[in-house]
């Protein structure tokens, strides 16, 4: 019996792209054993991109569209795929044509082989600048050391899940979710397989440097309690600081000069210490307010339309 993998592709106001795209995976899917199911996930997209889909979703049963009431960002977008993904292999790729489909089939080899988890490593990023580059690898290097992960360094979302994987992430439901992470966590065995990322092939990116930075730190708080403990190792600083300048104080006092009178470094002092409790605050209360959000059990998305006769997802809601 042929098994069936699913494409989830969550896109946003990619309509130059997605056609684009289609073709590539038609061709790439009519040389393997398996069958295809492609399931696009419209993240809130304004231009005619979902239209598009809806004609051609006539013509080929295995296109499926889903598209979320408004836009909830790209991991809540790929979470949303994973929820209505049918097949027995998931694999998650953008629409934009930087990951290059071909890769698919390299993909599907590993996990003929036995591989649960196949992660898409970028051997090179053209189009990228270079402080973004540099960033990212930084970024990785460091996430893997503070979290314990064993997540793949310059490896995005674009892998391969088999449904084993797939149905352990769908029964994690955390708001602030950050998908690389989650899928090492879940453990599984896990391999890699490097690929050259292309330029985007149309249109602008919709993940400026903020939310790739709004994305790292989602990811750092929800793994790693890390910035806590920074936070407290500067507080012990702060608080060595203030007892040996107290001593420097009464030292001068009794056995020097005494003290030179001057508002400066009072206020320097008032100024530095308010500020790093202040620093402090912020970042308890970021943590703080993600065990807020987590608290109130939202769904994570809602669903304005389905193409498939997948019913409800779990952690999901259709507005239908």
């Amino acid at each position: 019996m042929s098994r069936t993998v699913t494409f989830v592709i969550p896109f946003l106001d990619e309509a130059e792209n997605i056609p684009v795209l289609y073709e590539a995976l038609h061709r790439i899917m009519a040389d393997e054993s398996e069958s295809a199911e492609f399931l696009f996930v419209d993240d809130g997209s304004s231009d005619k991109g979902p239209a598009w889909l809806e004609e051609q979703a006539g013509k080929d049963s295995r296109i499926r569209l889903v598209r979320l009431s408004r836009n909830f960002g790209h991991q809540v977008a790929i979470s949303a795929g994973l929820d209505l993904a049918r097949g027995d292999a998931v694999i998650i790729i953008d629409a934009d044509m930087q990951d290059p489909p071909e890769t698919a089939a390299a993909m599907l080899e590993e996990w003929r082989k036995g591989a649960e988890v196949v992660c898409a490593v970028r051997a090179s990023r053209a189009g990228e600048g270079f402080l973004k580059k540099l960033l990212a690898s930084a970024f990785y290097r460091l996430f893997r050391r503070i979290s314990k992960l064993d997540v793949p360094v310059d490896a995005g979302d674009f892998k391969l899940l088999d449904r084993t994987v797939v149905d352990a992430l769908r029964g994690m439901r955390e708001t602030h979710r950050y998908l690389r992470a989650m899928t090492a966590w879940a453990g599984f065995k896990q391999v890699s397989i490097k690929y050259d990322r292309c330029p985007r092939h149309a249109g602008t990116t919709k993940y400026p440097t903020w939310r790739s930075v709004q994305l790292a730190w989602d990811g750092i708080t929800s793994f790693s309690g890390a910035p806590l403990r920074l936070v407290s190792f500067l507080g012990v600083l702060c608080c060595i600081g203030g007892v040996v300048w107290v001593i420097d104080i009464v030292a001068s006092h009794y056995f020097g000069e005494g003290q030179v009178p001057g508002w400066a470094s009072v206020m320097a002092a008032v100024l530095l210490m308010g500020g790093a409790q202040l620093l402090f605050l912020g970042l308890l209360g970021q943590y703080l307010s993600r065990t807020f959000e987590e608290s109130k059990r939202r769904p994570l998305y809602f669903v304005k339309s389905d193409s498939g006769k997948g019913g409800e997802s779990e952690g999901g809601s259709r507005t239908e």
